[in-house]
C-alpha cells in the first residue's frame, strides 16, 4: 500500500508539474482570457491511472497554482475559483474510467467536457455583465445577445480547440500510458 500511494503522489506531482509547464506553451484566443494549450493531458492522464478523487485533487491544486503562479486573471475570488480552482478540478472527471482498457481518449473527452460545463456556468453567472458586448472570435466579432448565448460562444473558442487536442494527444498516449502499469 505504501509504494502505491507513494508513486501516486509523485505521479501526481509530476503531472501538476508538466501542467504548470505546459501553461506557459499557450496561444491566447480569446479577450477576456481562454488560450490553447496542452496543460489539460498530464491531468486526464493522471486521473485515468488514478482515478476520480486523485484527479479531482490534482486539477484542483493545478488550477490553484496556475492562477497563482502562471499569471492567472480573474474579475473577482468568485471567478477566480470558478475558472481555475474548480474548473481544473473537474478534469478529474477523466477518472471517472480509471483504467478501461484502450478509453484514455473517451477519459479526455469527459474531463474536457466537465471543465467546459464549469466555465459555462461561469459565463452565465459572472461574466453576464458583458453578454450585451460581442466576442472577439479569432479577429472576428460575434454578436451575443444574452448570457446563455455569449458563454457558449466565448468559452467554445479556446474549450473546442483544447478537447480536440487533449483527445487527439490522449490517444497517441494509449499505449504508453497503459503499459505503465507494467511497472
Amino acid at each position: 500500500m505504501k509504494k502505491t500511494t507513494t508513486r501516486m503522489l509523485a505521479e501526481g506531482g509530476v503531472s501538476i508539474g508538466l501542467a504548470l509547464a505546459l501553461s506557459y506553451l499557450k496561444i491566447p484566443v480569446a479577450s477576456l482570457g481562454g488560450s490553447i494549450d496542452f496543460v489539460m493531458v498530464p491531468l486526464i492522464v493522471f486521473a485515468y491511472r488514478w482515478g476520480l478523487w486523485q484527479g479531482l485533487l490534482a486539477g484542483l491544486a493545478f488550477g490553484t497554482l496556475k492562477f497563482f503562479i502562471a499569471g492567472g486573471a480573474a474579475v473577482n475570488w468568485q471567478s477566480m475559483l470558478l475558472d481555475y480552482s474548480v474548473a481544473y478540478a473537474f478534469v478529474g472527471f477523466a477518472g471517472l474510467l480509471r483504467k478501461k482498457k484502450g478509453l484514455l481518449p473517451v477519459s479526455a473527452l469527459i474531463g474536457c467536457a466537465a471543465r467546459y460545463l464549469v466555465h459555462f456556468v461561469s459565463g452565465i453567472t459572472i461574466y453576464r455583465m458583458y453578454a450585451e458586448n460581442e466576442v472577439d472570435v479569432l479577429g472576428s466579432m460575434v454578436a451575443t445577445p444574452n448570457a446563455i448565448l455569449y458563454s457558449v460562444v466565448y468559452n467554445a473558442v479556446y474549450m473546442l480547440p483544447n478537447t480536440i487536442i487533449a483527445i487527439a494527444v490522449c490517444a497517441l498516449l494509449l499505449k504508453p500510458v497503459e503499459m505503465l502499469d507494467r511497472f
